[in-house]
């Protein structure tokens, strides 16, 4: 399966579905225009619950990430222009924000901060 949940993760179930479908798009499991698995297919395969699918399938369709067509099934929108591109800078700017309090607390330097980035962008790219 390509979507792991983590039951015992703080990060509510329908957030952990919300990412693993962003990260099965960015990482090309799933190309524009490729039809995704419907909610009681995916609610099925991961033993979860209709509404905690619906739910995180609802959001995504809000983010403009998928698209529902009624009767054709759900597709990964094909349009990757983000409606709302600005407000989603701002909160990734805050985001970032928020680790750079965390990189403080831990008492990590600039480097160690830049070091831990690439090896998280090496880590998402798959190279050692």
């Amino acid at each position: 399966m390509w979507l792991q949940i983590n039951p015992k993760s703080p990060v509510p179930v329908y957030q952990q579905i919300v990412d693993g479908v962003k990260i099965g798009i960015a990482k090309g499991v799933f190309q524009p225009g490729e039809r995704i698995p419907s909610i009681r297919e995916s609610a099925i395969d991961l033993i979860l619950n209709h509404n905690t699918v619906a739910k995180a399938y609802r959001e995504l369709e809000h983010e403009g990430v998928i698209v529902t067509l009624r009767g054709r099934g759900t597709f990964v929108t094909e349009n990757r222009l983000i409606p709302d591109r600005e407000i989603r800078i701002a909160e990734l700017r805050d985001l970032l924000k928020r680790v750079l309090l965390d990189s403080h607390y831990l008492q990590l330097s600039e480097e160690q901060l830049f070091e831990l980035l690439k090896e998280v962008i090496s880590d998402w790219h798959g190279r050692p």
